[in-house]
């Protein structure tokens, strides 16, 4: 598809929202790179709890937070991410590192350097990019041309990630779920925040197929108007 003028697209908000399966759609139907911003915390605490670095001590994440290289495939019909070469896809999904990134990623060091990554990225994205996580709108790229905030209900939320995660308890989702709200809302460095001038889009009684037509909608009011 030939693409229009070049736009950077930011997709912010919690987990359960449908950010992954929204973006990954809307790049590939406008022609956009696709990175997501989650699976590089993912990496590098993968990598930190591979190494035996505590991911319980902040100094030794921290004095680690260099060390990985960390590479982003951005074509959002098959994204990648390998770290020191190897393809991580899988592994960073775990429930172990599931448990630990939010803690790692709190870590002022590990923000900074993955921050400068994704920077990297979009700078390089000749197309445009549409960049989904938690912090892209507010601190990430602040000058994003499109930023976008989804949400949904608790319930919703935790019903779609139990399915995702094929037979995982509802309830116990959820009580997770919030638990990472929590965490991410809170920690000092960047925290989950929605921008002064993102959309807010609420997915809780919306469909897929719904959202993904919305963001494109969202998208195509954007470029035809820079």
């Amino acid at each position: 598809m030939e693409s229009a003028t070049p736009v950077i697209v930011a997709i912010d908000g919690p987990a359960g929202t449908g950010k992954s399966s929204t973006s990954k759609a809307v790049a590939a139907q406008l022609g956009l790179s696709y990175l997501d911003t989650g699976a590089q915390y993912r990496a590098i605490t993968w990598w930190m709890v591979n190494n035996g670095i505590d991911t319980d001590d902040p100094a030794a994440i921290a004095a680690a937070a260099g060390k990985p290289e960390i590479v982003s495939g951005t074509d959002p019909q098959a994204p990648t991410i390998t770290v020191d070469g190897v393809d991580v896809a899988g592994p960073i999904r775990t429930q172990e590192v599931s448990s630990k990134v939010s803690a790692v990623s709190a870590v002022p060091e590990v923000r900074a350097r993955i921050t400068e990554l994704q920077r990297s990225i979009a700078a390089s994205a000749a197309n445009g990019v549409v960049v989904e996580g938690r912090d892209i709108g507010t601190t990430v790229l602040p000058d994003a041309d499109l930023k976008i905030f989804l949400t949904a209900s608790p319930e919703a939320r935790a019903a779609r990630r139990s399915g995702e995660l094929k037979g995982a308890d509802v309830h116990s989702t959820r009580e997770a779920l919030i638990k990472r709200d929590a965490a991410d809302s809170s920690r000092k460095t960047s925290p989950l925040a929605k921008a002064d001038d993102a959309v807010e889009v609420d997915t809780t009684e919306l469909t897929l197929a719904q959202v993904i037509e919305c963001v494109v909608t969202l998208v195509e009011e954007k470029r035809a108007g820079k």
